[in-house]
């Protein structure tokens, strides 16, 4: 008796077919087996928007061998991933393998142990037809807006761009924040400071200015309200009004989601959310584990519910009085309630097996398999903990009638913070210097008083873990868009990264502002997440997918007809930069070439032919000339530092610059990424460590951007000047002579899965055995320039898929 059964990867397929045995064949499909067609809209939208499927590229031989399998089967287990995009996978290759209901069996995992393997394959179901609904729903709606909108931008602003359900509204969000910070005024206010000290006994500690006495915390908004404290309070006695001692009870984070794992990693790690996933993908597929063979260490991470079985939640709670004792076990097992909304669908992300803790597996992972798996694995156990407990101490003294407040919090109970606290977007509440010894009524002296002028901040830009939350709280997107949305938004040059925080660039600005003119309900938050709420309608059966289509339909049409019958074309401004030209001293501009944003001159073409690199100013000072360091880009979209008098000076590192300087000669630390710490590059500092010294093996030759020997900088910025010249004048010029050759917008399918299909066969590599500085500066867009305009043409229209 045979069986086969169809996954979505090869890992998958190791994994579960080790789990089977020799009756089961299990082969992987590496993703979608049929799709829309890459080029043409493929939605019949005067038909009642039929679909044109058609075979993905290059699977027309996987399909021909699962077809001879699936006739010699006597059951053939669709086991693609537990999703709307697994539940249409399975419905396509059903239809391609002209599979009957009966033979065809749709199982899902939650997580890839055997337990579940073998209990999901007893249980099998038929492919839910209303997950497969709205999964069309959404790939037609996201291809109709992608198709129908990116022409009229191609027209109105520049050639190349796209549009998009989600992608539109995410950068919007990241061009409203802009706005707000750029009509944001400062208020004024003062904070003041008191320095104290014990007349009887030693002890000093400061307290700040907090109200009169009786009164709720007060501001000072002027200096002059400062002022007359200062003077009531300067030869007036201290004395300690009142001393309290308060318990503070925090309580753990809940398990992790999707998004909340996205916006974790990115904190603690810097982890991309892209990226997040396609760690998480291979987590959950497979490692493998010596004596365990090919083992899946966490739960499907595609989820949006706080669900946990109560299996998962007796081994942590097992675990917890093993290792940290009862007295961290609340009496009862915690549950979360998940938001109103959410799918709810799986788990919440959790790791399969208790048994293998974080430092048990550690060698079997690539580091940043490590990081993540580590992070997921101390979130489920500090869920199940008991709170943290925290005494608060508060000190008033009073002089002249005004409270000065003294704070300082200390661990009474560790808790759950004895395995994991959740990272923070802004900075914690001041814990506090420790307090002296005192009593109430206590007299104290006046050391020093020191007022202080502060301004309002404006809100902070979005990074990428904060703008996953708020895409999460206004419902835009689903857990499976979130990551392909913010690559796509980057990759479009809408927004860009600077320093972890989010920017709309001017292109992103143009094009929002033009969407806000003509298609106001694309990019209307409330429109998008009602879009989401109906395709779940359509998932639960309350809607047909067509009708929902239509809907939308009328009114979107309108709104392209009328914004192509608009003759005005949209400019795109410069951008201005703090950069100087060092040919004939105006400013540069960063301008939007055929392969990327680049800067020049802003005389150029016509009066100046200079241009360089984008290059961002960081905070750090060259060690060898005190110049500015520059954040560059090498060939391969590797992040380097440089000195802003290049190639003249020459300095580079891989290292990032640090807030803090050496000891020894005061310049900046720079921090590799294989260090834990900043390390001072300059040579002729005592603490200056060569390279060679520094506990890894260096390659002789390295892929990089401006120096072949750290070394030898003056050496290698002699030998690269005439090269630099010769690129840095030509290349934009091609390239904005390109930009007019492309061709009509052509779809390019960008889902969810696809993020982790080269994850899932590749083992990962670290960007500091890749990233490393190589022969002399052949800048990037003279490579780029010689690609073919057909290839850079195939621009996605698209949105991502859940």
């Amino acid at each position: 008796m045979s069986h086969l059964v169809i996954v979505e990867s090869p890992a998958k397929a190791r994994t579960i077919g080790q789990y089977l045995g020799g009756d089961y064949t299990v082969k992987a499909t590496m993703g979608h087996v049929r799709d829309l067609p890459k080029s043409g809209i493929g939605v019949d939208v005067k038909n009642d928007f039929e679909l044109n499927y058609q075979i993905s590229e290059g699977k027309d031989a996987l399909i021909s061998e699962l077809k001879k399998l699936a006739k010699s089967s006597e059951t053939v287990y669709l086991a693609t991933d537990p999703d709307r995009e697994g539940e249409a996978i399975s419905w396509h290759l059903k239809e391609l393998l002209g599979l009957k209901n009966e033979q065809a069996k749709r199982v899902t995992f939650n997580e890839i142990t055997k337990k579940e393997v073998l209990s999901s394959i007893q249980q099998p179901r038929a492919i839910d037809d209303q997950l497969v609904d709205a999964q069309q729903a959404r790939r037609a709606l996201d291809r109709i807006v992608g198709y129908e909108i990116s022409p009229v931008l191609w027209r109105k602003i520049k050639t190349g761009l796209s549009a998009g359900r989600v992608q539109s509204v995410a950068t919007r969000l990241v061009v409203d924040r802009e706005d707000e910070i750029r009509a944001f005024k400062a208020d004024e206010y003062w904070t003041i400071e008191v320095s104290l000290k014990r007349l009887q006994g030693a002890g000093t500690f400061t307290a700040k200015y907090f109200a009169p006495v009786g009164k709720k915390a007060a501001e000072l908004g002027t200096e002059a309200e400062a002022d007359a404290i200062i003077n009531a309070v300067t030869h007036a006695p201290f004395a300690v009004h009142s001393i309290s001692h308060n318990d503070k009870r925090r309580s753990p984070a809940p398990p992790f989601t999707t998004s909340t794992l996205q916006q974790e990693a990115s904190r603690r790690h810097s982890m991309s959310p892209k990226r997040t996933m396609a760690i998480a993908q291979q987590l959950y597929e497979g490692i493998e584990v010596p004596g365990h063979g090919l083992t899946g260490l966490i739960t499907y991470m595609r989820t949006d519910s706080l669900r946990l079985s109560d299996d998962a939640v007796t081994d942590a709670r097992n675990y917890i009085a093993k290792t940290y004792g009862e007295n961290h076990l609340p009496k009862a097992p915690k549950v979360y309630k998940t938001k109103a909304g959410a799918q709810d669908a799986h788990e919440a992300i959790r790791p399969s097996y208790i048994d293998l803790p974080p430092d048990s597996v550690r060698a079997h992972l690539s580091p940043e398999q490590y990081k993540l798996y580590k992070l997921i694995w101390d979130r489920f156990i500090s869920c199940q903990m008991e709170n943290a407990v925290f005494d608060v101490l508060t000190i008033d003294t009073v002089s002249a009638g005004e409270v000065f407040r003294a704070n300082h919090t200390t661990v009474k109970f560790a808790g759950f913070t004895a395995v994991y606290e959740e990272g923070k977007d802004d900075s914690e509440e001041e814990v506090g210097v420790a307090l002296p010894n005192l009593a109430q009524g206590e007299a104290l002296g006046l050391e020093n008083i020191l007022p202080h002028q502060h301004f309002t901040k404006p809100p902070a830009r979005y990074t990428e873990a904060s703008l996953i939350r708020a895409m999460e709280e206004k419902g835009v997107g689903r857990p499976s868009t979130y990551a392909p949305t913010i690559s796509t938004i980057t990759d479009r040059e809408y927004v860009v990264r600077e320093a972890k925080q989010l920017r709309p660039t001017p292109l992103g600005e143009t094009v929002t502002r033009y969407m806000l003119d003509k298609f106001t309900d694309i990019v209307d938050v409330a429109f998008t997440a009602r879009m989401e709420n109906e395709l779940d309608e359509v998932e639960d059966g309350k809607k047909r997918w067509k009708t929902m289509l239509g809907e939308f339909y009328g009114e979107f049409s309108q709104s392209v007809k009328t914004a192509s019958e608009d003759t005005n074309r949209v400019k795109v401004p410069d951008e201005e930069t703090n950069f100087v030209c060092d040919v004939c001293g105006r400013k540069m501009v960063v301008k939007l070439g055929r392969f990327g944003r680049y800067m020049a001159c802003e005389g150029y073409p016509d009066e100046c032919k200079n241009t360089k690199p984008v290059a961002e100013e960081t905070e750090g000072i060259c060690p060898l000339c005190s110049g500015k360091i520059l954040k560059k880009k090498s060939k391969k979209g590797y992040a380097y530092y440089g000195c802003e008098k290049s190639p003249a000076c020459g300095f580079m590192t891989w290292g990032t610059p640090q807030k803090t300087n050496c000891e020894q000669c005061g310049n900046t630390l720079f921090k590799p990424r294989y260090s834990k710490v900043g390390l001072c590059e300059n040579p002729q500092c005592s603490a200056y460590i060569p390279e060679d010294a520094r506990g890894y093996k260096k390659k002789e030759t390295t892929e990089g951007a401006e120096s072949t020997d750290s070394k030898k900088p003056a050496s290698k910025a002699a030998s690269t000047k005439t090269t630099a010249k010769k690129t840095t004048a030509k290349t934009p010029a091609k390239t904005e002579k390109s930009a007019t050759k492309t061709a009509k917008p052509k779809a390019e399918k960008t889902t969810a899965k696809s993020d982790t299909t080269a994850a899932k066969t590749t083992k990962p590599k670290t960007a500091a055995k890749t990233a490393k500085p190589k022969a002399a500066p052949k800048t990037a867009t003279k490579t780029a320039t010689k690609a073919p305009a057909k290839k850079a043409a195939k621009k996605t229209t698209t949105e991502a898929n859940d």
